[in-house]
Formats: structure tokens, sequence, C-alpha cells
């Protein structure tokens, strides 16, 4: 699908993914569930390597949801904040994904979607607040930078649910040809 270009179309597509990821969840064996992730060397992004099961991967999405919606209200209110916290930038993400897989290591894989559900409703909620001038206009918000507010809830709902399942097919591929 295309990237969307209006509140309803993110709105719908945020939905669409969210229900795709945990409907892929649900349907997984119990080997599924229960094999680690192993991508080898076939895969060579850093994340392939980080996250080891589903809890991981929801857990990382929650984490973004929570930076989101810290962010967006207090920049609303007037607090000058950046969306990725102290000591992390653009390029140090990567650690600061670390840092939140190296934190949920004791968290449940049933804690993990619930703290997902909450969140998810959360993030759609706030992005309920906003018109689409609002979401889709590149600089609208002193504090968006150069890209819209919108790009952020993209990057934080239907393209990180999107992420997500193509991770799972790949793991779920790799179950079964073992």
């Amino acid at each position: 699908m295309s990237r969307p270009t209006s509140k309803e179309e993110l709105i719908n597509v945020a939905w669409s993914n969210y229900q795709k990821m945990n409907e892929m969840i649900a349907s997984m064996s119990e080997k599924e569930r229960t094999t680690p992730f192993d991508f080898g060397e076939q895969k060579k992004e850093a994340h392939w390597k980080r996250d080891k099961n589903v809890r991981d991967i929801l857990v990382h999405l929650y984490e973004w949801h929570q930076m989101l919606l810290d962010w967006v209200p207090a920049n609303l209110n007037g607090e000058e904040k950046t969306f990725l916290p102290k000591p992390y930038n653009w390029k140090t993400y990567g650690k600061l994904n670390e840092f939140f897989w190296s934190k949920h290591q004791n968290t449940t894989l049933d804690e993990a979607k619930e703290m997902l559900e909450q969140s998810h409703g959360k993030t759609l909620e706030l992005l309920e607040r906003f018109s689409d001038e609002q979401l889709f206009t590149k600089s609208y918000y002193k504090w968006t930078g150069t890209t819209s507010l919108g790009a952020y809830f993209i990057s934080n709902t239907s393209s990180h649910y999107d992420w997500a399942i193509k991770k799972m097919k790949a793991h779920r591929k790799n179950c079964q040809n073992t």
C-alpha cells in the first residue's frame, strides 16, 4: 500500500497493519512462537540480530509509541523536546533500540501484547486530535523539523507494524525450512 496522505488513510492503514500483525501472532504454531529468531548472515541490518522473539518485536513497537506519546504533548505544551531522548540521536538510535531490548528481557509475551495494545490505542487517540493540515504539512510544527508530524505517526504505526510483519514472516519461513 502507498504511504498515507490523510488522517483517515493513516488511521485505516495503522489499524489494518496492527490487526494483520496480531493475526499473524495468533496464527503462529508453538514451534514458531518458541523457536528463537535466527536470520544468520542473510540479513545485515542490526535489528535482525537484536530481536530474538516476538516479544522483542512487540516491546520495540511499544517503546517507540512511548517516545511519540511523550514527545508530541510535551512540544504542544511548549516544552522543546527532541523525539529521541538524550543522549541519543538519529546516528545512535541503534543503541537506544538495544537499550529497549535489554530493558524488556523480563517482560513476558503476554505483557508485551497488553502493553502494545494500550500504547497503540493511545497513539491513535493522539493522532485523532490533529487535522490533515497539521499532520501532513511539512514543518507545520517547528519541532518536527523539515518533515511532517504525520511522518512520525506513520513511522510509529503503519510502517513499523509492516516491519514487524515482515520480520515475523521471515522467522516463520525459517521455522518451516528447518
